[in-house]
């Protein structure tokens, strides 16, 4: 296998770090260079397993700084782009939506504006990979499942900033013939999440003697994807898949919001014990604007096409992640 080096955009993100240690790991033919702007969702700390890695190198910069990347890509050649970086808090995007409209779609646009001009001038074929998420399909009824051909029907301005990213990828393959890949993910969880998500704030806040706060009547619900589970899908997508197909990668995980809240308390009884189960600080808030009530992916082209299949239930991926 020849070397070759691959940008790696948001990898001090919570999916982005994981997924770096884990192709370093893998492969030993891969350059990895880190971009990323360190904002409040990126932190150098889910790096250090691999800061002084010989094939790793962190730039710190921003997706929307043209000539930066440009100079990445003469610097280093890249074969391929592995794209995380993205605003993707819903709370923050209802409450600053410009943020996201700027780093998700005018980002992920200067970032394979270059790609492609790059690789055509210099006759390589390169792939770029976009890391998407299901809430670009909107929200489900009781039934039925997310595939690939479900319209797109975004519901906050940050799943609708993703979806104008995803539409940005799909044009570049069949305009100018761009290697892309697309995969939509169900809701990540596991080691190094930022603490705004939802399990890293039930345990924060109940280790910390907090209310633990769920929205609305905490039957939102939603199929959940262990972060390593969803690097193995990325590896195969970036590997193995079609050029210009969408893969959905979810866990077949669906569990309401209840469910998390009084799974996590339930080991923390068992781990942490005190006096009174922590199920007790659970209390209930009033619902974020447009929450979606349910998410669900339907992972079978995945599957069968490149053989996937996630190794983790909830149930067994939580107690890692406790």
């Amino acid at each position: 296998m020849k070397n070759q080096y691959i940008l790696v955009t948001g990898g001090a993100g919570f999916i982005g770090s994981n997924f770096i240690k884990y192709f370093l790991s893998k492969y030993i033919n891969y350059y990895i260079v880190n971009l990323d702007l360190l904002t409040y969702a990126g932190n150098l700390e889910n790096l250090k397993e691999v800061e002084s890695h010989e094939r790793y190198k962190f730039v710190k910069g921003d997706i929307l700084n043209r000539e930066l990347i440009e100079y990445l890509f003469s610097e280093y050649k890249f074969e391929g782009v592995i794209h995380f970086a993205a605003e993707s808090h819903v709370d923050n995007s209802i409450l600053n939506p410009h943020t996201f409209i700027e780093t998700n779609i005018n980002g992920t646009h200067n970032l394979i504006d270059i790609a492609y001009k790059f690789w055509r001038k210099n006759s390589i074929k390169g792939r770029f990979h976009h890391i998407s998420t299901d809430e670009v399909y909107g929200t489900l009824g009781k039934t039925g499942l997310f595939t690939e051909t479900t319209p797109y029907a975004p519901n906050s301005p940050y799943s609708a900033s993703k979806a104008g990213s995803d539409m940005i990828v799909r044009s570049y393959h069949h305009t100018y013939g761009l290697d892309t890949i697309i995969t939509n993910c169900s809701n990540n969880y596991g080691e190094k999440q930022h603490d705004e998500k939802l399990i890293p704030t039930i345990i924060r806040n109940a280790l910390q003697g907090n209310n633990i706060p769920i929205y609305g009547d905490g039957k939102n619900i939603r199929d959940w994807l262990y972060v390593l589970d969803h690097c193995k899908g990325i590896d195969l997508a970036f590997h193995n898949g079609k050029s210009g197909e969408t893969y959905n990668i979810g866990g077949r995980n669906e569990r309401e919001n209840n469910y998390i809240a009084d799974k996590i308390c339930e080991i923390l009884d068992q781990k942490v014990p005190k006096a009174q189960s922590y199920k007790k600080q659970i209390t209930y808030v009033t619902d974020r604007l447009g929450h979606d009530k349910r998410y669900a992916i339907d992972a079978t082209k995945l599957e069968n096409e490149l053989g996937w299949k996630a190794d983790e239930n909830f149930e067994t991926g939580i107690v890692k992640t406790s």
